[in-house]
């Protein structure tokens, strides 16, 4: 073990102990000075054992926000089917359904640093969770599209607010032990809300009508759960101690930290919230004071990167249109679609417990870097999958003669031909060749079947034309699905949760709201932009294009992260601020044991601080050390 620790002098060290040391004064208490104590393995394994489990009583019922917002993500995808068939939606209204609600969310997301700062991180979950349930019935009672799109709204904006409340919420009430775990497990339920999601679709696909109704409508049962959940949950303390709720602060952390250091991080949290108000310059709006005030402008620049790119990695367009995906890779029956959705669903929550297991053993930036690598890897064989399918497309081989004027003649392989919106691929298969086929104009009162022609009824069977909407017969299926397998186990651990983790942490109390807020906001609307454009870049750039365009994006990711992210592992909440008092982009070496660390206690009135350690008078309160050296 090594370790060289320096005395750090605060600027005006003389005023911050002249008037914070009398501030400190409460109950017969002070506030004190006291040197670093090293906690050895053993140390940390108890406070684990030891932590309360209302705890994690706090974190499930939080991470149900989770749970919704990916409940929703994946259910869409298989709705999407039955809806697009019942209703007749062409790519423009799948589109507007799909990021109405992300547009929504995004808009809530960002009213949210608000609504935290002022109603508390308790109301806001009891605020979306009520949102939710009223945009799930308006979803399953829906006559039409117009109010489908209502339902839509109405649930993103439920989901925006949960989206940057609950890691907040978690983070404040987590042990630093265990807090990025805990924070982790909001994304564990969001995979998990994807894969229950998945499997709702394929139970309920094979109700032709209605079947979306249950999909989409279920979701209420969740939201009732954690709005009757949080009635008896309290308020986050450091929430309270910001607005002077002292001694309901002091209650709540008794209770969730089983009363061991409950003074010591009282103060902690005390002294953090006085100093970080007076150097972030007191009034004025909060974006302004972020902005204004160098480290949480730095911290605010990483934390809307890592949530810019976590999107343009193209997640909720993998996860948003997975089942179309499939489709589109060759898997021509709906109910199969579906069903090897919820695998890659399955993936994606089974990975992320990898995660869980290992955000508190490799750190958040190793974990994130090696999620980036492997996920750009991914979509380069989702990226090769296409290419094959289009390399070796089905050529058209008969042009039946048909008075109607259209383009699709014009098209010489089901490739070209899927990639105009208004043709089809009709087709014969004797289950090794394709023979007969053709590009012909599609009905536009359904997709289901042709304008015109042998296949303008569908009618599968041995002997009769196959019709193709959206989708060309291949034997590179296996590939795509592999590559969206992939692209899941390598996402799911790292890029999944660690944005929403890192941005829990990386902003002092005064700000976090507001930074919260401001990331997931640009989460959500790159989230819309990419869920948006995916299908028309598809069809502008090819299948295959657009999904070497997403492994570019990521390769810039990559770079960003290594250059940009800190480490966070293993320090408070209040310490974290130090890790960008440097360049914004020079902290990518950093490590847990090479920053300022300030250690309180507390002592009675009529001890001497001397016996502590403490450096000058009786008015100091704080212990500030540099670690330069590593500890092991």
């Amino acid at each position: 073990m090594s370790s060289n620790y320096n005395d750090y002098s605060l600027k005006q060290m003389s005023n911050l102990m002249g008037s914070r040391g009398q501030k400190a004064v409460d109950d017969g208490e002070r506030s004190l000075i006291g040197p670093p104590s090293e906690e050895s393995p053993e140390s940390l394994l108890d406070q684990k054992a030891s932590t309360p489990i209302f705890v994690y009583v706090l974190a499930f019922f939080s991470a149900l926000g989770g749970f919704l917002f990916g409940y929703d993500t994946g259910v869409v995808s298989g709705a999407m089917l039955l809806l697009k068939k019942e209703m007749n939606l062409n790519a423009l209204w799948q589109e507007l359904l799909v990021s109405s609600t992300v547009g929504a969310a995004a808009l809530s997301a960002l009213s949210g640093g608000f609504l935290n700062g002022w109603l508390g991180r308790r109301i806001c979950i009891l605020l979306a969770s009520s949102i939710f349930s009223v945009g799930g019935l308006i979803l399953s009672l829906a006559p039409d599209k117009v109010v489908l799109l209502v339902g839509r709204i109405t649930v993103g904006l439920g989901i925006g607010i949960a989206s940057m409340t609950v890691p907040v919420y978690i983070a404040e009430v987590s042990p630093p032990q265990l807090r990025g775990q805990l924070v982790t497990i909001n994304s564990l339920f969001i995979t998990g809300g994807q894969f229950i999601a998945s499997v709702v679709d394929g139970a309920f696909s094979y109700m032709i009508h209605d079947g979306w109704r249950y999909m989409l409508g279920l979701s209420i049962v969740p939201a009732v759960l954690q709005f009757f959940g949080f009635f008896f949950l309290p308020e986050s303390p450091r929430w309270l101690l910001q607005k002077g709720r002292n001694q309901e602060a002091r209650q709540v952390l008794s209770q969730i930290r089983a009363g061991q250091n409950v003074d010591e991080e009282y103060d902690t949290i005390r002294t953090s919230i006085e100093e970080e108000e007076k150097e972030a310059g007191g009034g004025g709006p909060v974006i302004f004071r972020i902005l204004s005030h160098g480290p949480t402008r730095k911290a605010l620049v990483v934390g809307c990167g890592l949530q810019m790119f976590q999107q343009l990695s193209g997640i909720n367009t993998v996860m948003y249109y997975s089942a179309t995906i499939l489709q589109m890779a060759g898997v021509r029956d709906d109910k199969q679609a579906i069903w090897l959705a919820a695998a890659t669903s399955a993936t994606n929550f089974v990975f992320t417990l990898v995660g869980v297991w290992l955000v508190e053993r490799v750190g958040r930036r190793k974990l994130t870097l090696g999620s980036l690598l492997g996920t750009g890897l991914s979509l380069a064989l989702l990226a090769v999958g296409f290419l094959l399918s289009a390399q070796n497309s089905p050529p058209v081989t008969l042009h039946p003669v048909n008075s109607q004027n259209s383009t699709c003649k014009l098209y010489g392989s089901c490739e070209l031909c899927m990639l105009d919106p208004d043709c089809g691929f009709c087709y014969r298969d004797n289950g090794t060749t394709v023979f007969d086929s053709s590009c012909v104009p599609v009905d536009q009162a359904s997709t289901d079947h042709a304008a015109w022609g042998r296949c303008s009824n569908r009618t599968e069977g041995p002997d009769s034309s196959i019709w193709a909407y959206n989708y060309c017969p291949t034997s590179y299926s296996w590939t795509v699905l592999m590559g969206l397998i992939l692209y899941l186990a390598f996402f799911a651990p790292g890029m999944g949760p660690m944005p929403w983790t890192v941005n829990s942490e990386i902003y002092p109390l005064w700000a976090r709201s507001t930074g919260n807020a401001c990331s997931a906001g640009v989460n959500w609307i790159f989230n819309v932009l990419v869920s948006l454009t995916f299908l028309h870049v598809a069809e502008f750039l090819t299948y295959y294009g657009a999904f070497f365009l997403y492994t570019g994006l990521v390769v810039l990711g990559l770079l960003f992260v290594l250059g940009c992210l800190p480490e966070t592992q293993g320090l408070q909440l209040e310490e974290i601020e130090n890790l960008f008092t440097g360049p914004l982009c020079s902290c990518g070496d950093s490590s847990p044991t090479g920053h300022r660390h300030v250690h309180y206690i507390r002592q009675s009135l009529d001890s001497s601080p001397a016996q502590y350690g403490a450096v000058g008078s009786d008015s100091a309160i704080a212990y500030i050390t540099v670690s330069t050296g590593s500890r092991h």
